[in-house]
């Protein structure tokens, strides 16, 4: 998408700090962060939202969980524990029409979330 964040940041086109990357995913510091640990795990093909996985893109949720637990060990959030939240909608909270998963920790997460 021409106009997506996400896909500029994927393409090089806007800086941001890497924390991983590989052929399907890229994972970046959240710009707001709502704890100590906060990143977005975003995957490479422009998907607008959850609402769009079906069985020829599914394959990527496989690789995001991957890759949070990935950090998450990296992090050291793995044994206390951390947040997967992935937001769909306006209502839901989405703000960047590209599906990103914040991947939170480092502090006690309460309920219900804001």
């Amino acid at each position: 998408m021409m106009d997506c964040v996400f896909c500029k940041i994927i393409n090089k086109e806007i800086p941001a700090k890497v924390i991983y990357e590989d052929e399907e995913v890229i994972a970046i510091n959240d710009i707001n962060p709502q704890a100590p640990i906060h990143l977005l795990l975003i995957p490479k093909k422009h998907i607008a939202s959850i609402m769009e996985i079906n069985k020829d893109n599914a394959e990527i949720l496989k690789q995001i969980t991957k890759v949070a637990q990935h950090l998450a060990r990296e992090s050291s959030i793995d044994k206390k524990g951390f947040r997967l939240v992935v937001n769909t909608g306006e209502e839901g909270g989405q703000t960047v029409n590209h599906l990103h998963f914040h991947l939170l920790g480092g502090r006690f997460m309460t309920w219900p979330p804001g």
